[in-house]
């Protein structure tokens, strides 16, 4: 199977570099000017900095000529997916898509398989997230990542043809617990870069990040995700990363807070929208998630860091 990469940001750019060690791969760009300047300098200078494009990897602005390939990995920002599938839909019916954002959509609460599925019910759709870093990738450093495909044979299929010599790809089937393991995680994060960057200590980062996982698995369980998928590295695994480096953008919009800092409004952090989005739903389905409360209180300030962490402190003592 033939692939491209939709998408041309740091991660989009460092899985077409990685994908490109199998075999031919073209990465596409919205911007024509920014696809001709990688395919000449075989560099993307502007979102990933120090990567060698390797010669078997195409840079092109042409939707037609990306959507050649069999297999389309959507490296978008999460809450610009649906616009991207209902823009290009005709050159994408049909294909096998595979979903490489995490987030949930803030509008309709639907996790990127679902948002696939409703907009090109025709196309089968997968999911690649995990505990990544897009200049890991790039360098060849070794990643583990969970695809999440409903279908077994073509999570088979894609496990094969997406694993490379860094990359080592684990199959589930369980979407939902994928979904939400990666869009969960990153309002953890933004909550624990919030605990650091006011100086609480690495001690309430702990039990911030085991409270917060918590309250992962307790949506994505009443959601129908099983339990071992939020073990996993879509779950605990990416939250154990993310929480814990300043790679993170999650976990950097949260030093800003705790810091009182102005965060830059040009870098996606899909944390934000997903803790709004998780907020709600979890309002409807009458679930308690104090530290996603607390993360979109502090997003939209109604809340301090120092009375953020007093709420907390003060919930009522229960058994764990």
């Amino acid at each position: 199977m033939s692939v491209s990469v939709l998408g041309s940001g740091a991660f989009g750019t460092a899985l077409a570099i990685s994908l490109a060690g199998n075999g031919p791969v073209t990465l596409w760009a919205r911007d024509a000017d920014h696809a001709k300047a990688m395919q000449d300098s075989r560099r993307n200078e502007a979102r990933l900095p120090g990567a060698d494009l390797p010669e078997p990897l195409t840079a092109t602005a042409d939707i037609a000529q990306a959507c050649s390939s069999e297999v389309l990995l959507l490296a978008v920002p999460m809450q610009k997916l649906r616009s991207v599938l209902q823009q290009h839909k005709a050159h994408l019916s049909g294909k096998t898509l595979v979903a490489c954002c995490k987030g949930i959509e803030l509008h309709t609460g639907l996790g990127p398989v679902s948002v696939i599925q409703e907009v090109l019910s025709e196309s089968p759709a997968a999911l690649l997230t995990g505990p990544s870093f897009a200049a890991d990738i790039a360098r060849g450093l070794p990643t583990a990542l969970t695809l999440a495909c409903g279908g077994a044979d073509l999570g088979k299929a894609l496990q094969q043809q997406l694993s490379t010599a860094n990359l080592r790809l684990y199959r589930t089937t369980d979407t939902i617990g994928a979904e939400l393991g990666g869009a969960l995680k990153n309002v953890m994060a933004i909550a624990c870069g919030a605990v650091i960057g006011a100086g609480l200590g690495d001690s309430a980062r702990a039990a911030l990040m085991t409270r917060g996982y918590a309250e992962m698995q307790r949506m994505a369980l009443a959601c129908g995700a099983k339990a071992e998928t939020m073990a996993g590295l879509s779950g605990f695994g990416d939250l154990a990363l993310t929480c814990t480096s300043d790679l993170s953008r999650n976990y950097r919009l949260g030093l800003s807070i705790g810091r009182g800092k102005t965060f830059d409004s040009s870098i996606t952090v899909e944390g934000a929208a997903t803790a709004h989005a998780v907020a709600e739903q979890a309002r409807k389905m009458q679930l308690e998630m104090p530290i996603t409360q607390t993360v979109t209180n502090l997003l939209d300030q109604r809340l301090t860091i120092s009375e953020a962490a007093a709420l907390l402190l003060k919930r009522p003592l229960k058994e764990e």
